[in-house]
């Protein structure tokens, strides 16, 4: 469950220190190199154990400054455990001062030291009892603090008195020491009764600050037991009764800021019996949307609308009415808190634009505004843009668009080519963004050519005048990789009105190995092939030279897709034109980066950081949705190698610094291997030293349905038509000896990092894997054992499900030569990623059929 959002959190003094020392010490301080600790420390002893038992006027004086000392040296990490019982000594006074920093010491060093702990029982009961309700409380709080499983019998006596002591603030600290208990010893807490006493407390207690911190108890208290026991999803129901929340409603008043939130968040969970109740809890909590907090204002913003659902007229008018509490909270406060309540604002704007339509001057950007403040207003801007107000939001985001500040200006190309693709005075837009193109700013050129592209695949129409403008952009002046896509993709697509456009795409070509963004290439490659399709003539050379470079690339897609187009050509070339340039109808909707539902999911967490994350809770909350393989946070479940299996390396814990090896699924490595398709048959071998042979016949393929045979000869013919040099009748090589592995192969985990980090990746592919291994998957060990029996071991495995990940390694039977794999299972899917590197990469592809055999048959 999402955290609740709170700006403002009333604390006391004494909070405000115990949380300042607590917070900067260590259980295991270093020695500050700046102090002599030992000497310090021993000098501070010796005059504690001097002040301990005087009475001497002054003494509490003296003490105060040896005290402040002692908490200086614990807060910058020297260690002064060894004062603990002088400092308990000391404790033997009614100076409070004094008392709130014995009670912070002992408070931070008795969790780590469980004997010391039992030196403070004695004093912190006597205080329990004494007459000042400050020490009585104070006591109390550092009794439930020091959270020792061995030491909670001594809780329950003090507990009970506090809970039914005259003094408020001893009842308040003793309600949230119940909740301490409770998590220290369950069982203690609930054979107490003090559940029970909570709730009495709750209901009867006069002291708002009270009634909040026992409500606050009891929903943590029966939302953990409701699990286990029917009594207590019971009591946990009582909380959301008609005559508890109305007693709550009643009192809202009196609650601080912070006990108001924790109302208005119970509330929100409330089901009202009819629509009268529903009016009713809204004219009482009226005043509270103008509440200066913003935290109780969110609150309430959630009560109204989860209120009015199922109510479609009174949930719009709702809409209208926290209109203005929200648009204040935003211009009033820290940028910290504007942020938390755009972010909310921004919801309600993508759910309901058109009623925050008139609106759109709130969402202009002040020049002081943070960033991340901006962005938000700028997606708001893009949202409420309509046919009455396109023009005025339009104009501002061009005065943006000159900002000096780089990411201000992207972002607002952005918001303007969204509004265009919302189909507004598109005319106008489209003006505004190709003068965007004159402007000669690297980042606004590059922001316009992903802009303008997108603009053209929605209205064909407008590229005679885009293309003029594109035209006359250099794409030696293009650097980003997205942009210079774009710019292939339209020379590529507008071929035939651009007349540079075979020789762009043939200085591209030539220039392939300084280009080191697959997408860029992978444009490239189709640009190059629908321009020869429209152009020939022109475009041959290029398209020679970008298939003999993409066929020797190192990167699998791009490999990939050269091939395919070399293949299809080599087919039949009007089979190409249909695959490659087919007819095309203009985009009219772009696939939203948000499901519809995952926005209701969204809506439904409202006040919560659910909505300034953009995503439900589950996804930052639970460990399976932080991403496919984000295992780093669960190195202590980690396992190499199998326990049960007998020839395995045995389980060993990977070093903390090469954790991030075997957990990674990414190289991070620059240097890429040599890749193949993993096919039966082979791309065409290209010599990149050879030159490209200069072609006569270009009127050969000028007739887009002339068919190419498939005999070698005709396979040279159309070789050499583009240049790519290829051997007439390549000499077949001899079938290699079948791989054999070692079946007792050892590799140690150092040894394995250590090559995984210098080796290059063979073979990358993906696989797939049975139903039946899927449900097999239960017990991973089931799988190493599998693979073992194929000779193939197991060095380290993590995850869960639906993402499994395993590192293999296997050895040659004649040599010492090494094969490593990292094999990536998605059991929903079936699907299996494998990546191989290896000593001798030649035999890698044999291996990987093996291993890919073997996972097959489990």
């Amino acid at each position: 469950m999402a955290k609740r959002l709170h700006f403002s959190l009333p604390f006391s003094s004494t909070a405000r220190a115990e949380s300042n020392g607590t917070g900067n010490s260590n259980s295991n301080p270093k020695s500050n190199p700046n102090v002599d600790s030992k000497g310090e420390v021993s000098d501070l002893k010796m005059q504690l154990r001097q002040l301990a038992g005087s009475r001497a006027p002054g003494t509490d004086d003296s003490k105060r400054e040896l005290f402040k000392k002692v908490i200086s040296y614990m807060t910058i990490g020297i260690d002064v455990s060894s004062v603990f019982s002088e400092m308990v000594m000391c404790s033997a006074t009614s100076d409070i001062v004094l008392k709130k920093m014995c009670y912070l010491y002992v408070g931070n060093y008795a969790r780590y030291n469980p004997d010391l702990s039992l030196l403070t029982i004695n004093f912190l009961q006597r205080d329990c009892k004494d007459e000042d309700p400050m020490i009585r409380g104070l006591a109390l709080r550092s009794l439930c603090t020091l959270r020792v499983a061995n030491l909670v019998e001594y809780l329950v006596g003090p507990l009970g008195s506090g809970l039914k002591d005259g003094n408020s603030y001893v009842r308040m600290v003793a309600a949230v020491g119940v909740l301490k208990l409770y998590h220290i010893s369950s069982s203690t807490c609930m054979d107490a009764d003090f559940p029970v006493t909570l709730k009495h407390l709750m209901l009867n207690d006069p002291d708002a600050q009270v009634v909040a911190n026992c409500l606050c108890a009891l929903q943590e208290i029966w939302s953990l037991e409701a699990t286990a026991s029917e009594e207590a999803s019971r009591e946990r129901e009582v909380l959301l009764s008609k005559p508890v929340i109305y007693y709550l409603l009643n009192r809202i008043k009196e609650f601080s800021e912070w006990a108001q939130c924790i109302v208005l968040e119970l509330l929100s969970k409330y089901a009202p019996t009819d629509n009268n109740e529903i009016f009713d809890i809204m004219n009482l909590l009226e005043d509270r949307l103008q509440h200066a907090n913003g935290a109780v204002v969110l609150a309430t913003v959630k009560v109204f609308l989860q209120l009015t659902l199922s109510m479609t007229d009174t949930h719009q008018q709702v809409y209208e009415r926290i209109k203005a509490p929200l648009l204040t909270q935003v211009s009033s406060g820290s940028p910290e808190q504007s942020y938390a309540v755009i972010s909310h604002l921004h919801l309600l704007v993508m759910r309901a634009p058109i009623l925050f339509s008139t609106d759109y001057k709130h969402f202009y950007c002040q020049y002081n505004e943070p960033f991340y403040v901006k962005k938000l207003k700028l997606e708001m801007l893009t949202a409420v843009a309509n046919e009455s107000n396109t023009y005025e939001i339009v104009t501002e985001l061009c005065e943006y668009a000159a900002n000096v500040d780089i990411p201000m200006a992207r972002e607002s190309i952005r918001a303007v080519g969204k509004i265009a693709l919302q189909q507004y005075d598109v005319n106008a837009i489209v003006d505004r963004l190709l003068q965007f193109l004159e402007m000669e700013k690297d980042y606004v050129t590059a922001e316009t050519l992903v802009l303008v592209k997108d603009l053209l695949r929605k209205y064909p129409q407008w590229s005679h005048d885009c293309i003029a403008v594109v035209g006359n952009i250099s794409s030696k002046n293009v650097q980003e990789p997205k942009a210079k896509a774009a710019l292939i993709w339209m020379l590529g697509e507008y071929a035939q009105d651009m007349q540079d456009a075979p020789y762009v795409l043939e200085s591209l070509a030539e220039n392939w190995d300084d280009e080191h963004s697959a997408e860029v290439r992978l444009h490239l490659l189709t640009a190059v092939l629908k321009c020869f399709l429209r152009r020939p003539p022109e475009t041959q050379k290029a398209l020679g030279a970008a298939l003999a470079a993409g066929l020797s690339d190192f990167h699998q897609d791009v490999h990939d897709r050269a091939l395919f187009y070399y293949r299809l050509l080599q087919y039949k070339v009007s089979v190409a034109e249909r695959v490659v340039n087919p007819p095309k109808q203009a985009v009219s909707v772009f696939a939203d980066t948000q499901s519809s539902e995952i926005k209701d999911r969204i809506f439904d967490e409202f006040n919560s950081l659910a909505v300034v994350y953009q995503k439900p809770s589950y996804m930052f909350t639970d460990k399976e949705h932080r991403g496919p393989f984000a295992f780093s946070e669960e190195l202590g479940n980690l396992s190499i190698g199998a326990e049960s299996a007998e020839n395995i390396v045995s389980a060993q814990r990977v070093e903390a610094n090469d954790q991030d090896l075997l957990l990674s699924t990414s190289e991070k490595e620059e240097s890429r291997g040599p890749s193949n398709n993993g096919s039966a048959y082979s791309a065409p071998s290209y010599d990149s030293s050879a030159p490209l042979v200069d072609s006569h016949a270009q009127s050969e393929l000028v007739s887009l349905d002339q068919t190419l045979p498939q005999a070698p000869q005709a396979s040279s013919a159309f070789d050499d038509l583009l240049g790519l040099g290829f051997a007439v009748t390549p000499t077949p090589a001899a079938s290699p000896p079948p791989l054999r592995l070692n079946a007792k192969a050892v590799l140690d985990p150092n040894t394995f990092q250590q090559k995984w980090r210098q080796l290059p990746v063979s073979v990358s592919q993906e696989g797939s894997i049975t139903p039946q291994g899927v449900a097999a998957l239960t017990t991973p060990q089931a799988l190493l054992r599998h693979m073992q029996g194929h000779f193939i071991h197991c060095i380290a495995s993590g995850g869960q499900a639906p993402n499994f990940k395993f590192f293999f390694f296997a050895q040659k039977a004649e040599e010492s030569s090494t094969f490593l794999v990292e094999c990536i299972i998605n059991s929903s899917s079936c699907k299996v990623q494998i990546k191989i590197k290896a000593d001798d990469q030649g035999t890698s592809h044999a291996f990987v059929a093996l291993f890919q055999s073997a996972l097959s048959s489990f």
